[in-house]
This record gives C-alpha cells, sequence and structure tokens, in this order.
C-alpha cells in the first residue's frame, strides 16, 4: 500500500478569537462574517448581478464584500493604525497566501460575505504560532474550551486550534451560531470577541432602559467596541491599498496546499525533506503538530503546497531509512529526572529544552509526563562518522570529542560557527550528542577552531537584542515586532509554554 493518499485540496476550518494587535492599546480580535439572505440591515444590496471572478484572488475578495460601511470614526482610527505601519501589514499579507484561497473558499460556500476571510489578518496578523495571555491560540485564536466544544482536539502530539483546515471550519461553524442568537452579524463578532454572555447582558440592559440594542448602542467592554471597527478597516485596506501606502501582489485564486494522508510517522524536518521544501513552511502548513514527529495514528493528514505534494509520495516511496529519530516515553510521577537522562544518553538540560515538566527540591517529576527522547538511530552512524572522517581528514576541517554535557548551543558558541553548520557538516538531524563521538566543528576557509572564532562573531550573540516588556504587550504582538516567532522568544528566554509576560521583563531576542 502507498505510504501516502493525496485527499483533496484545502478543506476549511472553525475558530474563536482572542489576541491583539502588537503596540495597540485598544488592540482586539475580530470577526465578521454573513451569509447574503442573512441581516438584510447589516448588508449591502446584493440583487445586482456579481461580478465575475478573476484570476487573481484579491479581486475575488472585493467582488464579495457585502458588510454595510459601519458609521463609527474608530474605522478610520484602525485605518490609520495599519497605514503607519507598512511592513506590519506586508508581513502580514505574505504569510496569508498559503491560506488565504482555502478560507475563501469556505466562506463562499456557506454563502457568508467575504469579509470574514480578513478576520485572522484582525485576529492572528496570520501567524499560525500566535498564543495569547488569555492562551488562545492559532490564526483563528481559539481558547481550550471552545476549541474543544467544537470539536478541535488538543493533545501532547497535536492541537487542533493551529489546524489550518480544522479551525478554520470550527470558526466559521461558532461564528454561524453566534449569528443565530443574535440575529446580526455586528453583534454575533462582539459576542465571539467578549463572549455570549457579554453580549447578551449588554443587551439586555439597554432594553430595560428602552434604548436601541445595535452594536454601536450597546455598552461593550473598550476592546469589543473596537472589535467590528478593526475588520471593517482592513476592508478598506484591502479595496483600495494605496491608502495604506501598500501594493497588494497578486494571489493565484487557486488552491496553494493538498491534503496527503501518511500510513507511518515521520519526522517533521524529514517530510520537509522529501517534500523538497524548508522545514519553516512545513511547519507554517502543519502548525497542528506540536512535536517534532507527525504521528500517523492520529487520523491527521499533513498539508503540502499542490506542487510539492507528488514530489513527497515519490520521495517516500524510495527513502529506504527510518522515519522518525524520536520517540515517546511515558514517565512516571517520582522518577528522577537525572536517570531518564541517563537512560536515553541524554542531558538533564537537554530534557528541560525539549520538554514540559515540573521537578521536585529532589529532582523527581511531579506527575506523569510523556516526553519527547531521541531514538537511537544506528542508520545514521555510519553515515555521520563516514562523513566526518572525509571532511576531517581535508586541511581545513576541525573537530572535536563530545564530552559529558556538551550541547550543540555550546559548541557552536565556542567555536564561532552555527548550530546549523554543524548538524550540516555531521548530517545530523537531532540535538542529541554521543559522548565520545568526535563532531566537525569548523570547516571551509581555512582557518578553524578558536582562531576563527577569534574574528568570526559566534551565532549566538549575532544582532543581539534586548526588549523591555511594556503594559498590553504579548508575545505574538512582541514576535510580530521584530519579525521572529512566539516559539523563539520562549526559547531564548526560557519561558514555559503557558507563562505570561510581566512589564518589565527583559527579553533577548537574537
Amino acid at each position: 500500500m502507498s505510504e501516502t493518499q493525496v485527499l483533496s485540496a484545502a478543506v476549511p476550518t472553525h475558530a474563536t478569537t482572542v489576541g491583539s494587535l502588537p503596540n495597540d492599546p485598544n488592540a482586539t480580535p475580530v470577526i465578521d462574517t454573513a451569509h447574503s439572505g442573512y441581516a438584510a440591515q447589516e448588508t449591502e444590496n446584493t440583487t445586482d448581478t456579481p461580478a465575475p471572478d478573476s484570476g487573481d484572488l484579491w479581486q475575488r475578495i472585493r467582488n464579495g464584500f457585502a458588510l454595510k460601511p459601519l458609521d463609527s470614526p474608530l474605522v478610520a482610527t484602525h485605518v490609520d493604525w495599519y497605514a503607519q505601519r507598512p511592513d506590519y501589514l506586508r508581513r502580514t499579507i505574505a504569510r496569508s497566501k498559503m491560506y488565504l484561497f482555502h478560507i475563501m473558499e469556505e466562506v463562499q460556500k456557506r454563502g457568508m460575505p467575504a469579509e470574514i476571510a480578513l478576520l485572522p489578518i484582525v485576529e492572528s496578523a496570520f501567524n499560525p504560532m500566535a498564543y495569547s495571555r488569555s492562551h488562545a491560540s492559532g490564526i483563528w485564536q481559539f481558547i481550550p474550551s471552545t476549541g474543544k466544544d467544537f470539536g478541535l482536539k488538543q493533545n501532547n502530539w497535536y492541537d487542533g486550534r493551529r489546524d489550518i483546515v480544522a479551525a478554520t471550519d470550527a470558526a466559521l461553524d461558532y461564528l454561524e451560531k453566534l449569528h443565530t442568537m443574535f440575529g446580526t452579524w455586528n453583534l454575533a463578532l462582539a459576542a465571539y470577541n467578549c463572549g455570549e454572555g457579554c453580549v447578551s447582558r449588554a443587551i439586555a440592559k439597554n432594553e430595560a432602559q428602552g434604548l436601541p440594542t445595535n452594536y454601536l448602542s450597546l455598552n461593550l467592554p473598550a476592546e469589543t467596541r473596537h472589535y467590528v471597527p478593526k475588520l471593517m478597516a482592513v476592508k478598506e485596506i484591502i479595496s483600495d491599498p494605496g491608502m495604506a501606502g501598500l501594493s497588494l501582489d497578486s494571489i493565484p485564486n487557486q488552491a496553494y496546499f493538498v491534503s496527503v494522508s501518511l500510513h507511518k510517522p515521520i519526522d517533521v524536518k524529514l517530510a520537509a525533506k522529501l517534500a523538497n521544501m524548508p522545514v519553516k513552511d512545513f511547519e507554517s502548513l502543519n502548525p497542528a503538530f506540536t512535536r517534532p514527529v507527525v504521528r500517523s495514528d492520529s487520523g491527521q493528514p499533513i498539508l503540502l503546497p499542490v506542487d510539492r505534494a507528488e514530489a513527497f509520495s515519490d520521495n517516500l516511496k524510495n527513502y529506504d531509512r527510518p522515519l522518525v529519530s524520536w520517540q515517546q516515553y511515558s514517565a512516571k510521577k517520582g522518577e528522577r529526572v537525572v536517570s531518564i537522562a541517563k537512560k536515553f544518553g541524554v542531558t538533564v538540560a537537554w530534557l528541560k529544552q525539549h520538554n514540559e515538566f515540573n521537578l521536585t527540591r529532589k529532582g523527581r517529576l511531579t506527575a506523569n509526563y510523556s516526553l519527547m527522547l531521541p531514538l537511537a538511530n544506528k542508520a545514521d552512524s555510519p553515515v555521520t562518522e563516514a562523513s566526518s572522517k572525509s571532511v576531517a581528514n581535508s586541511r581545513h576541517a576541525s573537530t572535536v570529542k563530545v564530552r559529558r554535557g556538551d550541547t550543540l548551543a555550546m559548541l557552536a558558541r565556542h567555536h564561532g560557527v552555527s548550530i546549523a553548520e554543524i548538524k550540516r557538516w555531521n548530517h545530523l538531524h537531532g540535538e542529541h550528542l554521543r559522548t565520545g563521538s568526535r563532531l566537525i566543528v569548523a570547516e571551509a576557509n581555512g582557518e578553524v577552531g578558536p582562531k576563527a572564532a577569534s574574528h568570526k562573531r559566534p551565532a549566538h550573540h549575532a544582532r543581539a537584542r534586548r526588549y523591555t516588556v511594556k503594559r498590553g504587550d504579548s508575545l505574538s504582538g512582541i514576535a510580530e515586532k521584530f519579525d521572529v516567532s512566539v516559539a523563539e522568544i520562549q526559547y531564548w528566554n526560557r519561558i514555559k509554554h503557558h507563562a505570561a509576560i510581566k512589564p518589565g521583563t527583559r527579553l533577548v531576542l537574537n
């Protein structure tokens, strides 16, 4: 049986929102939807024959706009906010190219206005790794409980809130439910932001006082009052990019990705390699897989660019080496972390770097944990050793013997090279180093070891940046500002996945 099976081009997802835009004191998540037959008072007159879709996705989206303009000065406020940040918008638009066709397909299938397809710009800036202080995750910013309510699985290997297809379905399901409850899209969006109870209470209060109960008349939290205006501001900018100093590159009006079913587990890095694509791009399409291995028994397909799926299937069929270099270890409460590290030939520091767990003062696990550990891969050893010898024999190569406690990061800093270079020279796929083995730590231009390091700035310190957290900052906002990922900030600063950041904290952003 074939290792893979191409299923279908881009399938939709679902959503929930919680998030903010960087440096915006009033930032709030936004969502907007409207079926062509829903709430006539909220939508434009759609009786005219719609313009035909062109080969450009942006034009297709503009043709599908249906929500009436919002009579609020806050729209202009947010248009100005975006216009003052053209680089931020460009990065957001660049990320959207992977997902936008799929989202637009699903929005139109449900008869919703095209404005909904732009919602992730407000929610997450189309960052699939976006994570808020309210523990909302993914481009649609679902919190854990709402994600579960809408069928998004969350476990040690997979987080459906980040699944591009599943989360889009969930988001649209949720918005439809809210529209049914409140009767208008503006109120549905408000409820998506502050909760169903929040909107219901505001409506009841106005009714008791004989006041109007439309979105602009309700006494809602500040974030929610800015919520719909943000989306309408995005709509105006997409309608006329020149107002924000933008020139939108055309996006083909066709599927970017397809779903591929796996029948065996595979390393994320290997999957990207077999698809002939950068690991970063693979992870952007498959952010729901939270471990370095994609499990085949999860029932979740992987997403690949349309023009990479066939190559991936062919390369996988012809790949005759192990597909995984990681294994799961079910650690029990009370186990000594030192014993676990010794058993698998890693350091305690390595374990902490690749897993989340809490210890007692005596170094024992406080609960049962599912840990990711390197899988002894004999098939890699001969290749690594042979490669090391061949390069080591060249007159410009330098090798070192791995000592207990050595890590790739330590060796890279000491020898003034990058971790990626050491991995490439030694054909390493993971972070695990075998004590006693020899590694190439310098290659090429005639100078190696400490001498080379003396004139080459260590990669660890290259472009070192620091940032002091301000009130209202979020990790996703800071990551966007400095064009890095939330995961990188957490790694560089040893911030646990669910930990909040406090104003005044100094972050390393190198």
